[in-house]
């Protein structure tokens, strides 16, 4: 098997500059909105593009032809230009990786695993799993839409109706409780002072909000707002647990394909890095890098990071001790695929009642609290 070459797949350091890092908010102002230059190529088609080029290399046809056909295939005036630059940089003799790289419509997880197929003779079996490794995403992407659509649309409307109760209905009762005169009832007072509340700090909300759209778009791409952000993620409840299982099956899903292309361990790791940029993955494996040059196994050195379940790590360990990496991977990757199914699925079958039930609560306590005092003036009578 030809060798491969680690130092092609290292990201080159740049000049270290703190001005670069973030940018000001008048930089952030003047810079201009752009729409549809730099956009990722959309999954349906890639998946397309991954399905139509694998089935044309393995049928014998060379990689220029069925990079024309691919191209001829597209509507789109603009994926056929893309596509034809991408035909034209490899009938110029340069590689499709390196053409896929320097289009930035492609993640690094993509131009890395072609180059890996490049320089082990498997292009196309490494086109074939881009085209199921895309299409699984799609479906997954497709259930948890269709799980949370419904809650997403009620707890809107959930929103709404509370707004407009708190902002225009509870201060009219309130004018009318006014002229009235008496002492209110407390729950009654409760409300009339959170709707006035509401009038004096919305606009400050507003405000707030701002801030953090922008403090979130000058510091989204500095490493510790990641780190933050990443172990932020992690200890919210229920939706932690989903993202922890996403990233353990794209990890394990990545791995096997390395490991299938009998890409050494160390190699495979620094791949990975770059391919899953995930603080708690790219940590634990600059670690377990260091760890395996000085005689440790994956499992030990992963088994060191709380980010890893034990039933992870023993699987891993079982895998290195009969030699057979790909296929726990393999089982790994499908396993926690299937549990993010599930648990996004159930969420969704259970947020729908809770959602109405806790509007149902919420509407019955701005009513009670109005007509609270209208009981009393009427026993009052």
């Amino acid at each position: 098997m030809p060798s491969i070459d680690i130092s092609a797949y290292q990201t080159k350091k740049k000049p270290s500059n703190k001005q670069d890092t973030t940018k000001s908010i008048f930089e952030l102002f003047n810079t201009d909105i752009r729409f549809g230059d730099n956009y990722q190529l959309p999954d349906k088609k890639k998946v397309a593009f991954y399905s139509e080029l694998s089935t044309l290399i393995k049928s014998g046809i060379d990689i220029k032809t069925s990079l024309d056909l691919v191209s001829e295939s597209f509507e789109k005036e603009a994926d056929k230009i893309l596509f034809n630059q991408i035909k034209n940089q490899v009938i110029e003799g340069q590689s499709l990786s390196e053409t896929l790289e320097k289009t930035n419509k492609f993640s690094p997880y993509e131009y890395y695993s072609i180059r890996i197929g490049e320089e082990t003779g498997r292009s196309a079996e490494i086109l074939q799993e881009l085209f199921l490794y895309f299409k699984r995403k799609i479906a997954q992407k497709r259930k948890i839409t269709s799980a949370i659509t419904y809650p997403i649309i009620v707890l809107s409307t959930s929103f709404g109706a509370i707004f407009f109760m708190v902002k225009f209905v509870v201060p009219m009762f309130g004018d009318v409780f006014i002229r009235f005169g008496g002492k209110l009832p407390y729950l009654t007072q409760l409300i009339i002072n959170i709707s006035e509340g509401f009038d004096h700090y919305f606009y400050f909300g507003l405000i707030l909000l701002l801030l953090a759209a922008i403090f979130y778009f000058t510091q989204r791409s500095t490493a510790r707002f990641k780190k933050q952000a990443a172990l932020l993620t992690l200890k919210i409840p229920i939706i932690g647990s989903i993202v922890q299982k996403v990233y353990l099956a794209r990890f394990a899903n990545t791995m096997r394909l390395l490991v299938g292309t009998d890409t050494p361990l160390l190699q495979s790791l620094t791949l990975v890095k770059q391919m899953i940029n995930f603080y708690p993955i790219v940590f634990s494996l600059q670690q377990a890098e260091t760890d395996i040059m000085h005689g440790k196994s994956l499992s030990v050195s992963l088994g060191q990071h709380t980010f890893y379940p034990s039933k992870f790590i023993q699987l891993i360990r079982i895998a290195e001790e009969v030699n057979q990496l790909e296929h726990f991977f393999e089982q790994l990757s499908n396993q926690y695929t299937e549990e993010v199914e599930y648990q996004t699925n159930a969420i969704g079958s259970l947020l729908e009642p809770l959602i109405i039930i806790v509007l149902g609560l919420v509407v019955g306590v701005i009513l009670i609290a109005m007509y609270l005092p209208m009981f009393q003036m009427s026993n009052s009578f």
